[in-house]
C-alpha cells in the first residue's frame, strides 16, 4: 500500500471534517458525524514527534488496486472509503430527503460543499434566488442551505444539488402555511410573493374568501403582508395560494383579518386533517429504479467476518 493511499482522505478534506471545539461543536454533536477535533497549540507548534497514523498490528480496510510488477497486491484505504462514500449517497438519493449543507467554496458556474467527504456542485441556476453577480455568487459561501441530489454519476465524480427542488420539497407541499406578500393586484387575482425568496404563487379571487367580492383590491393591496395556505394546483408546476380555506366562518377575511391570520395555524390542522395520506407522503425518487440497501456495508468488506471488534477494547 503506498503512503498515499493509506489515509482515507485527500489534503482538501481536511478541512471538511477539523473540527474547532470553539466554534463548531454543536455542528459535530450530530448521530453518525465523523470529524477530527482541531488542537490549536499542536497545529501551531509546528512538526514534531507523535504516534503513527499505522504501525505494526494496524487494522486497515482496503481496496484490491491490482498488482505490482513483483506480482504483490496493491491496496488502497482512501479508495475503499471513497466507494462506501458513495455508497451512501446513494442511499441519500434514495430517501429522496433534503439535507442541509454548508458552502465551503464558489466558482462561475455555481457553488461547491461536500456530502460524505465527496465534493458536490450546486449550480447557480439551481438555487432558490437568483444571484445577478458573483459578488451575491460569493456571499453564499459559509451558509447552511437545505438542497436535494438531483443527479449523481460515480463514474465521472458527478454530485449535482439543487436548492430549488430541496425548497419545494419543504415548503410547497399541498396543506403548508406560508408568509407572503402582495407583490401584484391581477383582475383574476393577486401574485403573492413568497417570504423573502423570488417565488411567487397565485391567489385566485375565489380563494381569497368565501364571500362574493368584485374587485380584489377592494381587499388587497400591493406590499400587504398576509398567510397562505397552499393548496392542489390544477395547473402543473404552478403554485396555487388560499385563504378561504384559513377562514373559521365565511367571509372572515373581510369583516377581520387579524382573526384569521392568528387562527391560521389551527385552521391548517383541520385542512391537514382532510388530506389523503397518500398526498402528503414524501415524493418518491424519479431515478429510483435499484433499491440500495440501508444496512448493507458490511457486505463491502469482503472480510469482513475476520474481525472480532469488543466494546470494551
Amino acid at each position: 500500500m503506498l503512503t498515499k493511499e493509506v489515509l482515507p482522505l485527500y489534503e482538501k478534506e481536511m478541512d471538511h471534517l477539523l473540527c474547532d471545539l470553539k466554534n463548531d461543536s454543536e455542528a459535530f454533536m450530530a448521530r453518525g458525524k465523523m470529524g477530527i477535533v482541531k488542537y490549536d497549540d499542536a497545529m501551531s507548534a509546528g512538526p514534531g514527534s507523535g504516534r503513527p497514523v499505522v504501525e505494526t498490528g494496524t487494522v486497515l480496510f482496503a481496496e484490491v488496486l491490482g498488482r505490482t510488477l513483483s506480482g504483490r497486491p496493491l491496496l488502497s484505504t482512501r479508495r475503499l472509503f471513497r466507494r462506501i462514500a458513495w455508497h451512501r449517497v446513494r442511499q441519500i438519493k434514495q430517501l429522496n430527503e433534503p439535507l442541509e449543507v454548508k458552502i465551503t467554496k464558489w466558482n462561475t458556474g455555481g457553488l461547491l460543499t461536500r456530502i460524505e467527504g465527496l465534493r458536490a456542485f450546486l449550480p447557480k441556476a439551481e438555487l432558490l434566488n437568483r444571484v445577478n453577480n458573483f459578488t451575491e455568487l460569493k456571499e453564499n459561501v459559509g451558509r447552511q442551505i437545505q438542497v436535494l441530489i438531483s443527479r449523481m454519476d460515480e463514474d465521472k465524480n458527478d454530485l449535482i444539488l439543487s436548492e430549488k427542488d430541496a425548497w419545494e420539497m419543504l415548503h410547497l407541499q399541498e396543506g403548508t402555511l406560508l408568509d407572503g406578500t402582495v407583490k401584484k393586484i391581477l383582475p383574476y387575482g393577486a401574485q403573492i410573493r413568497i417570504g423573502d425568496t423570488n417565488r411567487s404563487g397565485l391567489l385566485h379571487i375565489s380563494k381569497i374568501t368565501a364571500t362574493r367580492i368584485t374587485s380584489v383590491g377592494d381587499v388587497l393591496s400591493v406590499d400587504e403582508k398576509v398567510k397562505v395556505l397552499v393548496v392542489k394546483s390544477i395547473i402543473p408546476d404552478k403554485i396555487s395560494l388560499s385563504i378561504v380555506d384559513l377562514e373559521s366562518e365565511p367571509g372572515l377575511f373581510i369583516s377581520n383579518k387579524e382573526k384569521v391570520f392568528s387562527e391560521a395555524e389551527m385552521m391548517v390542522k383541520k385542512y391537514r386533517q382532510k388530506l389523503p395520506t397518500v398526498i402528503r407522503a414524501p415524493k418518491p425518487a424519479a431515478s429510483a429504479t435499484v433499491q440500495v440497501p440501508l444496512d448493507s456495508e458490511a457486505s463491502l468488506y469482503a472480510n469482513w467476518k475476520w474481525f472480532k471488534f469488543d466494546s470494551e477494547q
